[in-house]
């Protein structure tokens, strides 16, 4: 990457941190005080650190945008849609789409919805593949990190409980096995696996 283009990278990804920051301005982690801009920026952070570049990054700061804000955006999913496809252009929204398991405010039923989204990333490109599976994976690393000190109460959180929690990130490990990204696969193997065990 050359000055011009890492001045531009910069630029953008610049704008994308401010409109997520925005967008998410009153958003926490589940049941924390800790803002949700936590979660993006840890997930863009592991995209740039395993090869991603402009637009997984960006996609990687407003993939949960569609799917937490879109509902309550002015204009609705759609509006939210083609700001961020004029902004940060069709290469981000197809990601970030990619990303979206549902834009409804009142989600669909817990199980049918996950299994649909891990169909999804059977035919997902690659650059869709790494900024989910960066996703899930700091997910799943915050999930063992308060199982270590909650215990098994920490499930209670989850819409999916213990089982469906347990069966979809076992889920989204299989097809990450399969399809890549390779090493950050390994690594959401390696979490969900330790999920499994402190579970009980």
């Amino acid at each position: 990457m050359n000055a011009s283009d890492r001045d531009d990278f910069h630029r953008d990804f610049e704008r994308a941190l401010a409109f997520a920051t925005q967008l998410h301005a009153k958003q926490v982690r589940k049941q924390t005080d800790i803002p949700y801009i936590s979660h993006l920026i840890a997930v863009a952070g592991l995209v740039l650190e395993n090869g991603g570049g402009r637009d997984q990054a960006i996609a990687a700061l407003l993939h949960d945008a569609i799917e937490d804000q879109g509902p309550d955006y002015e204009g609705g999913p759609d509006a939210l849609r083609r700001v961020i496809a004029e902004g940060f252009g069709a290469n981000v929204l197809e990601i970030v789409e990619g990303c979206t398991d549902s834009d409804e405010k009142v989600k669909g039923e817990y199980r049918s919805r996950k299994q649909a989204y891990v169909d999804h990333l059977e035919a997902a490109p690659p650059r869709v593949l790494l900024v989910s599976c960066a996703d899930k994976l700091h997910n799943a690393r915050a999930i063992v990190a308060d199982l270590r000190v909650m215990g098994p109460a920490l499930f209670e959180r989850f819409n999916g409980g213990r089982e469906g929690t347990l069966w979809y990130y076992g889920a989204l490990a299989d097809v990450f096995d399969r399809k890549g990204p390779k090493h950050l696969s390994g690594e959401l193997r390696r979490t969900v696996d330790t999920m499994r065990d402190l579970a009980g």
